[in-house]
Formats: C-alpha cells, structure tokens, sequence
C-alpha cells in the first residue's frame, strides 16, 4: 500500500526515469544562460552569457582589479584577460591604472558599458526571470530562492 508520507530518497532514485535534483538544475541554469543571450542578442547587443555577469558585476562593485572581478564571476585568470580584451574592443569597460600600486590596474565600466547594462542588459535579464517565475505565485518564487539559497549555503559549508 502506498502512503502519502514524503520520502527521504533523493528525487529520482526510485524511479530512474526522473531527473535528478543535480541534472534538473543544470537544465535550468542552461535554459537561463540561453534566454539571457537570446534576448541580448534580439535587442542587437552582443554579449555572452559570461560577459553579461562581469558586466553585472562590474555595474555592483565598481572599478576593481581583474583578479577580483575574476573572482566574483568564478573564472580563472586566462579566461577573464580573454573576456576582458573582449568587453574593452566593444568599448563597454577599461583597464585604468591603480592609483597606489603602479603596477596594478582597475576595470571599470564605461559610460557606454554602463548605459548598456542599465538600458538593456538589466532589462532583459528582468524578463527572462519574470518569464522563468511566471508559473509561480510570489509565495512559491520567494520559497525557491528561499530552498536554493539553503542548499547552496550547504554545499559551501560542506567544503
């Protein structure tokens, strides 16, 4: 006879047609990347996925070196230059010198990476995420942001 109680089997594992919690994320997070890019690009703004998040970041922490940045967006050095070289051709940042430390430089919006960020980029991404919680009541979205910053605090407390 089958219950109603909730089981504590990892979603799936009765059943191996089910996607995992792991693979169900890496869907979402996939589908995101690609309606973020999908709605950049039909708005005539040429960026990747990756791009938009340092723009992002770049918008939040204001001019700082590449190696923080790097960090708050998880890429290794290699792949921030190559970005970074990127973003500066399109003329949305630049690379300033440090005022204290010669040797070091700053990365900072420029007016033109500013007002693509907050005429377009923050726009789009708005929709896609209003689109992804449309089928959600404002309950259930605050509750999903609620479940998965637990389950990410978990793992990175894990580590």
């Amino acid at each position: 006879m089958k219950t109603n109680t909730p089981s504590h089997e990892p979603a799936g594992a009765a059943d191996p047609h089910l996607v995992s919690l792991g693979m169900l994320l890496t869907m979402v997070r996939s589908e995101m990347v690609r309606a973020i890019e999908a709605e950049l690009s039909s708005q005539g703004v040429d960026l990747s996925f990756t791009q938009y998040l340092i723009l992002k970041k770049a918008q939040q922490l204001g001019a700082v070196s590449a190696t923080e940045l790097a960090r708050a967006v998880e890429l290794d050095g290699g792949a921030m230059t190559r970005q970074l070289d990127q973003l500066e051709r399109k003329g949305y940042l630049r690379r300033s010198p440090h005022e204290q430390d010669r040797r070091a430089l700053r990365i900072e919006l420029t007016d033109a990476g500013v007002a693509v960020w907050q005429n377009t980029a923050s726009v789009c991404s708005a929709r896609v995420m209003a689109a992804a919680q449309r089928s959600l009541s404002p309950i259930e979205s605050e509750q999903l942001y609620n479940y998965l910053e637990r389950v990410l605090q978990a793992l990175r407390d894990k580590n």
